[in-house]
This record gives C-alpha cells, sequence and structure tokens, in this order.
C-alpha cells in the first residue's frame, strides 16, 4: 500500500450521516424540555405539586367539583313490636246506707242536691293514677226516687257523680239489690245512667233478650275491654213484666257462655263482675271456684267478685286455651255503715292490661301484677263523718276514734292490717 493510500479515510454514506444528525437533534430537545422543567419548578406554587400519598380532594383547583365515591345503603332497622297498656283498677260494694246519703244531704247545705265528694276524696288521688276504674254500683241511682236504706235500697244521683267526679268510668249494675224498687226503680235507673256523660260504661243491666248480644265495649290507650256482669239472685225478688232491664243470673251458663265468646271476639280483654258467695264469710266457696274456672275457659281474662262484704282471697288459674286468669273472689265493702270490723276493710285491686303486636300482626294480651289495696271505711261516733281511705294512709289516731269502737272496742290500726294479712295472699298483698 502506498503511502497516499495510508492517509486516505474513507467518508461516511449518507445513510449514516443523517441518522448522526437526527441523534444530536432529539438529544437537543430533550436537554432543553428538562431545562425549562427545571427552570419552572422554581417558580411553581408548592401545592401546585402533587406529593405522593396526599389527599387529592386537597390538591383540586379552586372552584373544582368532586365527584362523589358511591354511598353505601342505609340499614333499615328491624320492625318493633307495639306495646300498649292499660292501668286497671276494680272496687268492691258501694253500699249506701241512710246515715251517708242524709250526710251528703246537710254538706249541700240544703239545696235540693247531694254532696257525696267528701266520701271519696281520700281515693280520688289513687283513681287519678290509674287508665280505668270500675266499681259495683251495690244501689239503685237516680234523680228521681226517694232515698232509702236498708233492706231496699235508693240512693241519690249525685253519688254516682261524685264517684264520676272521683275518676270511676266504669260501674257494674247486677247485685242482689238491683231489683229492690221493682219496674219504678229499673225505669228511673235507666234514665238516670242514660244522662250520664258519654265516656260512662255500665254492664249488668240487659234491656230484655235482644240486648244480649249488645257487649258494652271501652277501648282506652288502644285496648279494647269488653264488661259482663252477673249475679247468683235478687234477694228473692223476682224480674216483673213491666221491668224494662233485667239482670243475668249466675245460673244461666248458657247465656253466660254465649256472652262471653261474643265479647272474646270483640275485645282485648274481657272483665267480667260477679255478685256470688256468702255474706260476712271469708270462706270461698265450692260453687264460685267451679263458675270461676268456666269463665276462664269461656273466655275472660279478669274476674272480679262482689257481695260477701268482707275480703276474699285471690288466685291464677289456667284456661283451656292456655290464658292467665286472675279472680279476686271477693273485694268487700268499698263505703258502707255496716257495723263489724271486718265489713270496714275492703280492697281495690290493680292490674296491668298489656297488649302487645308483634311486626308479623300476631297479638299477645296478658294480665300482669296484680295488688289488693286494702281500704278502710272510717265514721265517727253516731256514723257520722263516713269516708273511705287508703290502709296505707290510716292512721292510729283516727282508728281510736272510730265509730265501731263502740261495740268492738279492740278495733285498731293493727287489726284492720290483720284483716287484710289473714284474707289476701302476700303475693297479691300491698300495704306500704
Amino acid at each position: 500500500m502506498s503511502n497516499h493510500e495510508g492517509m486516505t479515510r474513507r467518508r461516511p454514506s449518507a445513510k449514516r450521516r443523517a441518522k448522526k444528525q437526527t441523534f444530536r437533534m432529539m438529544a437537543a430537545i430533550f436537554a432543553a424540555i428538562l431545562l425549562c422543567f427545571i427552570c419552572l419548578s422554581r417558580f411553581l406554587p408548592k401545592s401546585s405539586i402533587p406529593v405522593a400519598g396526599s389527599d387529592a380532594s386537597a390538591q383540586m383547583p379552586a372552584g373544582s367539583v368532586a365527584v362523589p365515591e358511591p354511598s353505601q345503603p342505609e340499614s333499615v332497622p328491624e320492625p318493633l313490636p307495639v306495646v300498649q297498656t292499660v292501668r286497671f283498677s276494680a272496687t268492691g260494694d258501694n253500699l249506701i246506707h241512710s246515715p251517708i246519703y242524709k250526710q251528703a244531704k246537710r254538706r249541700a247545705s240544703g239545696s235540693e242536691s247531694y254532696d257525696f265528694d267528701y266520701c271519696y276524696a281520700g281515693i280520688a288521688p289513687f283513681y287519678a293514677q290509674q287508665d280505668v276504674n270500675w266499681i259495683n254500683q251495690e244501689t239503685l241511682c237516680s234523680d228521681e226516687l226517694e232515698p232509702s236504706s236498708y233492706p231496699c235500697f235508693s240512693t241519690p244521683g249525685d253519688c254516682a257523680r261524685a264517684l264520676y267526679r272521683s275518676g270511676i268510668r266504669v260501674f257494674s249494675l247486677s247485685n242482689n239489690h238491683t231489683y229492690d224498687k221493682g219496674a219504678s226503680g229499673i225505669a228511673a235507673t235507666l234514665r238516670f245512667w242514660d244522662g250520664m256523660p258519654e265516656d260512662v260504661v255500665t254492664t249488668g243491666l240487659w234491656r230484655g233478650k235482644a240486648d244480649y248480644d249488645r257487649i258494652p265495649l271501652q277501648t282506652i290507650n288502644g285496648v279494647t275491654i269488653a264488661y259482663l256482669s252477673y249475679t247468683e239472685h235478687t234477694n228473692g225478688i223476682p224480674q216483673s213484666s213491666a221491668m224494662e232491664a233485667n239482670v243475668i243470673y249466675t245460673s244461666q251458663t248458657d247465656v253466660i257462655e254465649q256472652q262471653l265468646h261474643l265479647a272474646r271476639q270483640q275485645a282485648d280483654f274481657v272483665v267480667v263482675g260477679v255478685h256470688w258467695g256468702v255474706e260476712n264469710s271469708h270462706a270461698i266457696t265450692d260453687a264460685q271456684r267451679q263458675l270461676a274456672k268456666k269463665l276462664a275457659d269461656w273466655g275472660a281474662d279478669l274476674i272480679v267478685g262482689t257481695h260477701p262484704h268482707v275480703l276474699q282471697d285471690a288466685q291464677w288459674l289456667m284456661s283451656e286455651d292456655g290464658r292467665q286468669v286472675f279472680t279476686a273472689y271477693s273485694l268487700g265493702n268499698f263505703i258502707s255503715t255496716q257495723n263489724k270490723p271486718d265489713q270496714m276493710v275492703g280492697a281495690i285491686l290493680t292490674v296491668q292490661l298489656r297488649k302487645v303486636v308483634e311486626p308479623d300482626g300476631t297479638v299477645q294480651c296478658s294480665v300482669l301484677e296484680p295488688e289488693l289495696h286494702p281500704t278502710v271505711t272510717h265514721y265517727d261516733a253516731g256514723k257520722s263523718n263516713v269516708r273511705t281511705c287508703l290502709l296505707r294512709d290510716y292512721t292510729e289516731e283516727l282508728a281510736q276514734k272510730h265509730g265501731v269502737r263502740a261495740e268492738y272496742p279492740d278495733f285498731s290500726l293493727e287489726s284492720a292490717r290483720q284483716i287484710a294479712q289473714q284474707n289476701i295472699a302476700d303475693e297479691f298483698l300491698s300495704i306500704s
């Protein structure tokens, strides 16, 4: 090879030259972009530069609208049972002897009316705590008949009005004195009760057989109560054809069973008043127990006994369909001017009538918390200032002034307590 050849270099081809030029141009462009980014980053606000892990919503420029994330569906609460309760009380014999209506006349200051409010003022606060108050109205009430006492009673209508003001709304009219004044007494009684306020309920006096299907009903706090009342006898006084209304005797079991079945269909609770038993006896008869079981089986929920004028015990019964039925065999006297210590001590029954409607529509009804609250009829010497109070409010000072001590000097607050304790089971007795 000549020296000239060794000095000669081959020039790159045109293709290779073009590739080199393109690479140089791209490198220059990249360098320029990088330089611009570095320069711009020095002048931009730090908040404008995304930072890993920061909240994207906090980095959004002002005026931007955030797109909400899909919300979780709200849970629907499970439906709960609906519980409805009625506080119910029942009171024994409102037996109005002549000293009671004569004092009411004197307290009315010579007007044509009678003031019986004094008799019941001590009980009214207790009734105010209940939703419904029931009583056995032992004597006929009217504004037409002259007042009369034992053996055939007639009572001024102002007595029932005083009971109404004290809180009584349900009056049982079926007892051994219902026929005391014959047809005229029945007619006057019907007119009187028809004139009482609309929220008054009466039961036990029926306007003939066509009326037997008309069950007295009362709805309180969403709970419907049916009321039925029966009596063993009417002191030998028969129903006359002239009477506009009649009682149903306990011996008419076919009628009673039919009424109870009908009441069961119409009401949540069926309350049955029964005027039965032996006067002045604390012993419960076999006839009372047998009838009570039948009433429970036929549909009664609560059985309230009256007539003996003294206390008798109470018990739970199990009906054929599995219901717990409470029976108070005798509540004794509420007010009277009888003259034996046992006749001075009665009781007011209280229960809770509870209705539970389940979410599926099923209904459960229960009689709960039965309590018997003893009462004392007090009168001073000469059977004056007659009134009734709760035993828990009675005092030894009053007991020492009781008119019954004229014949029974041992009567005291403690003896009144003993009468209650000896005849009412501890589980039902409420003294304090």
